[in-house]
């Protein structure tokens, strides 16, 4: 791989560490939310929607985090 498609891959890789520090924030974030339920609303429908999304969210990260490292990879 020459130089200029490695800098294209670089810039990729920075905009994609970008959105994973929002998702993360926003992961935290929903996170915080869940954490301050009441005990005795945790089997609530909002709180399951919340377990969920912040299931869907590390899923989503660790997606980008692999998209990251094949990237990576790809210019070694």
């Amino acid at each position: 791989m020459n130089n200029v498609r490695r800098k294209q891959i670089e810039r990729v890789i920075a905009k994609i560490e970008e959105v994973k520090s929002e998702l993360e924030s926003i992961r935290d974030d929903e996170q915080d939310y869940y954490d301050n339920i009441p005990e005795n609303l945790q089997e609530s429908e909002r709180a399951m929607a919340s377990e969920e999304a912040i299931d869907y969210l590390e899923s989503s990260l660790d997606n980008l985090e692999n998209i990251v490292d094949d990237l990576t990879e790809a210019m070694n």
